[in-house]
């Protein structure tokens, strides 16, 4: 038998290596590799992805809002002060977005709510009314332009801290004194206590009185008879005897009187009700999904299915 010859153990050396399961699973892989990279090719990464590109309209209008400032256009450093301002705004505002800074934040969350309000009110086209709509619409909003009633009054004051239950009959007894005398007779001088605010109130309306004195004063002033001293009326502050100089009844004016006011509050109504179509249209896209009721915490509770039955 003659010895094997060195060519005949190179082709079973190389049989044996491609019978190895490993040298298949390479071989299978980097095809499968390849597949998916010809099926699936890695995008190349922008160069522009952290670009901050600047339009000419952009540095036009940057110079348009310097030059309505400070009345005349920026020089080239100020210029170049401008740009830099609007690249490190552009720069904090995209790194704040990687952080998500942006989120659960309510001063944001508040002022993109807003943002969309006055989107709201931008897309909504108002028309002028015509004459006889604005009239129509006046006429079912009378009470929006009622004008208050006015009054002009003297007083005089008795203290209950000073009198104690008393005042009253003090305030009684100082009447008798002051009846068919003037507003500004010198007997009016040496009678009642020092008030901390004003002796004389000049057309004030009934808000205005109320704020000092208490809604109840000022509905009994509106009874009142002007031209001679009055009282006891009581306040919030004690006892008063009142000389009523004018009162002026509350009114709603005239049309032809306040046309532009009117006018104005209808494009004011016509706005609101905009806004409200547009977001009921947002709401209706929405569900909202609250905890179960709680018995401990029952004006949650409440709400939360006041919310619901909207």
């Amino acid at each position: 038998m003659s010895p094997a010859s060195p060519g005949a153990a190179q082709p079973s050396r190389v049989r044996r290596w491609l019978s190895e399961p490993l040298l298949h699973f390479l071989v299978i892989g980097g095809a499968l590799f390849a597949v998916y990279g010809a099926l699936n090719p890695t995008p190349a990464v922008s160069s522009q992805a952290n670009q901050i590109r600047l339009t000419r309209d952009d540095l036009r209008q940057m110079a348009m809002v310097w030059a309505a400032s400070w009345q005349r256009p920026p020089t080239p450093e100020e210029m170049h002060s401008l740009i830099e301002n609007k690249v490190r705004d552009e720069i904090l505002y995209r790194e704040s977005l990687a952080l998500g800074l942006d989120q659960n934040d309510t001063i944001v969350r508040r002022r993109l709510a807003q943002k969309m309000e006055f989107l709201a009110e931008d897309t909504s086209a108002i028309r002028d009314p015509a004459a006889e709509e604005l009239k129509a619409w006046f006429e079912e909003n009378r009470a929006r332009f009622a004008l208050p009633g006015r009054m002009s009054f003297r007083h005089v004051y008795f203290s209950p801290d000073q009198r104690g239950p008393g005042a009253r009959d003090a305030a009684v007894e100082a009447l008798r004194k002051l009846v068919g005398k003037p507003a500004d007779s010198p007997v009016v001088a040496g009678i009642g206590d020092r008030f901390m605010f004003q002796d004389y109130y000049a057309d004030r309306v009934p808000e205005q009185v109320a704020s000092v004195f208490g809604a109840a004063f000022a509905q009994s002033l509106s009874g009142l008879a002007p031209g001679g001293w009055l009282g006891p009326v009581e306040s919030g502050l004690g006892w008063h005897l009142v000389f009523v100089d004018s009162l002026t009844p509350g009114r709603v004016p005239l049309f032809d009187e306040i046309e532009p006011e009117v006018k104005a509050e209808w494009f004011n109504a016509q706005r609101a009700e905009a806004k409200r179509k547009v977001f009921a249209a947002m709401r209706a896209r929405y569900e909202v999904v609250l905890p179960p009721p709680d018995d401990q915490d029952a004006p949650l509770s409440g709400a939360a299915s006041t919310l619901k039955s909207r």
